[in-house]
C-alpha cells in the first residue's frame, strides 16, 4: 500500500496553490477527488495557455495528475446533498478559496461535523478566515509585495522584483498539505476532526524567518545585496566567470579555508581582515573584488572542476533548460513520463515527497471522469437517483430545449465568483 493509500480527500480547489499542495498527497497515494464547478467549465487551470487542447493544458496536468474529477454544482441543493454524502465517506475536505468563502458555502468543520465527526477541513486562503483582510482575494504577486519580499529581491538600486516562481503559492500549498496531514493524524488518534486555517499571507510572512527575527529583536534593516549575496556570510554569492555565473558559498569556516587554497590564494588565510565570519563581513569591500577578479579568469566548468573535488559548496547558475538536463535528476528519479489521451507524452517533475517506493503517475483527469466511480461505487446511487439529481442541477445545467448544451463560461481569473481562489 502507498503511504496515503487509505486517505480520501475531497478537493474544492482550482488553479495553482491548492492543487499544488494536494498533488503531493496524490503522488503519495491519497485519493484526491476534485470537485469541479460545471457552470464555469471546471478548474480554470484547464485553460491556461500556451499549451492547451480543449479542456486540457500542460499547466493543469502539472498540478492535477494522479487525481479524480467529478462535476458538482455546490450552489444547488442537489449538488450539496451529493457533497455531504461524499463527506461521510471521506477523511478530509481541502479547498483554496477566498477567506470568507468557506463559511459562505459551509465547508468548515462546524458545518460538516454532524456528517463525519472525524473530518478534517483544510482551507488555504489568501489571508485566512479571520482578520481584517480575510475577504480580500490573494494572489502570489500581491503577497510577495505585501510581505516585503519584493523589497529584498533584485540588485541594489533596481525596481522591486518578484521571484521568478510563484513561491508564495507553492509554499502555501505545501503548508496546507502539512497541516492537513497533521489534522488527519490527530483525527485518527482522537476521533475528532477540525479546521486547518492556512493562508498565503501567514506563509509569506513566516518565510521572512531570521531577517524578521533580527528586525523585531535587534532593529536589523534587511536590504538587497549585490549579486544575491548572503546578508551576513562572506563569501556566499554569485560570481561571474569568463563565460557565465556560478554561486560559491562558505557557510562554514572550513569552506573558506578550502576556498582560499583551491583558488590559489592561501595567503588570504594569514590576513587578519579575513580571519572569521565577522572579520570578512566587516571587510567585504576589500575581499569581494579580489574574489571577483579571480573568478573571471576561468570558465564556469573549469571552476567547478576545481571547487567540487575540494568539497566547497558551488553550483552553476543554470538556465531552466540546463537545470532539466542535469544528470542528478535521473539519479533521483525526478522526471516522469505519463501518456495523456490528448496531450501525448507529457514529461514532468515529480513530487519530492518520498516514503517507500514511488507510485506511478497517471494523467490529470478529464472533467467529470470519475462520475460513475464516485456516484455508483462510492455512494451507491442507482440510475433513478442519479437521474433525479441531474434533473435538480446537481451536475450542472441541463441541455437547452433545442438539444444544445447550455453555455458555460470560462472565467478570466480565479477571483470572478464567490469561490475565489488563491491562484499561482
Amino acid at each position: 500500500m502507498t503511504p496515503l493509500g487509505d486517505v480520501r480527500i475531497i478537493a474544492v480547489e482550482q488553479y495553482g496553490a491548492g492543487p499544488f499542495g494536494s498533488v503531493h498527497l496524490a503522488e503519495l497515494g491519497a485519493e484526491v477527488i476534485k470537485i469541479e464547478d460545471p457552470s464555469v467549465g471546471g478548474d480554470v487551470g484547464r485553460y491556461v495557455p500556451p499549451y492547451t487542447e480543449g479542456e486540457d493544458s500542460l499547466f493543469f496536468e502539472t498540478f492535477n495528475h494522479n487525481k479524480r474529477s467529478v462535476s458538482l454544482d455546490l450552489s444547488t441543493a442537489a449538488g450539496r446533498r451529493v457533497f455531504e454524502d461524499l463527506v461521510q465517506v471521506s477523511d478530509a475536505v481541502y479547498s483554496n478559496l477566498r477567506g470568507d468563502v468557506p463559511a459562505k458555502i459551509a465547508i468548515r468543520y462546524d458545518d460538516l461535523k454532524h456528517l463525519n465527526p472525524a473530518v478534517v477541513c483544510c482551507s488555504l486562503t489568501g489571508f485566512g478566515m479571520t482578520g481584517r483582510r480575510s475577504k480580500q482575494p490573494g494572489y502570489d504577486y500581491i503577497l510577495q509585495a505585501l510581505a516585503g519580499w519584493m523589497s529584498l529581491t533584485g540588485e541594489p538600486g533596481g525596481p522591486p522584483a518578484k521571484s521568478g516562481l510563484s513561491l508564495v503559492d507553492y509554499s502555501g500549498g505545501l503548508v496546507a498539505a502539512i497541516s492537513l496531514l497533521s489534522g488527519l493524524h490527530a483525527a485518527r488518534r482522537d476521533g475528532v476532526g477540525g479546521d486547518c486555517d492556512v493562508s498565503l499571507y501567514d506563509t509569506a510572512m513566516s518565510m521572512l524567518t531570521y531577517p524578521a527575527t533580527w528586525h523585531l529583536s535587534a532593529g536589523f534593516e534587511p536590504a538587497r545585496t549585490t549579486h544575491s549575496a548572503h546578508p551576513s556570510l562572506v563569501p556566499f554569492q554569485a560570481f561571474e566567470a569568463s563565460d557565465g555565473w556560478l554561486v560559491v558559498g562558505c557557510a562554514k569556516e572550513k569552506f573558506w579555508l578550502r576556498l582560499a587554497v583551491a583558488i590559489g590564494h592561501p595567503e588570504w588565510l594569514e590576513d587578519p581582515r579575513y580571519a572569521g565570519f565577522a572579520e570578512r563581513a566587516t571587510n567585504k569591500d576589500s575581499l569581494i573584488p579580489k574574489l571577483e577578479a579571480t573568478f573571471r579568469t576561468a570558465t564556469v566548468a573549469e571552476w567547478l572542476a576545481v571547487l567540487e573535488p575540494a568539497g566547497i559548496p558551488v553550483g552553476p547558475v543554470n538556465t531552466v533548460a540546463e537545470a532539466l538536463t542535469d544528470g542528478h535528476l535521473a539519479d533521483r528519479a525526478l522526471i516522469a513520463e505519463v501518456e495523456h489521451p490528448r496531450l501525448g507524452t507529457v514529461r514532468e517533475v515529480r513530487s519530492p515527497a518520498r516514503f517507500g517506493p514511488l507510485s506511478p503517475l497517471t494523467p490529470a483527469p478529464d472533467r467529470n471522469e470519475a462520475a460513475d466511480y464516485v456516484l455508483v461505487q462510492l455512494l451507491g446511487y442507482d440510475d433513478r437517483h442519479i437521474g433525479e439529481l441531474r434533473s435538480a442541477g446537481a451536475f450542472g445545467a441541463l441541455p437547452t430545449p433545442s438539444g444544445v448544451p447550455a453555455p458555460t463560461g470560462v472565467p478570466d481569473s480565479a477571483n470572478t465568483s464567490a469561490q475565489a481562489t488563491t491562484p499561482a
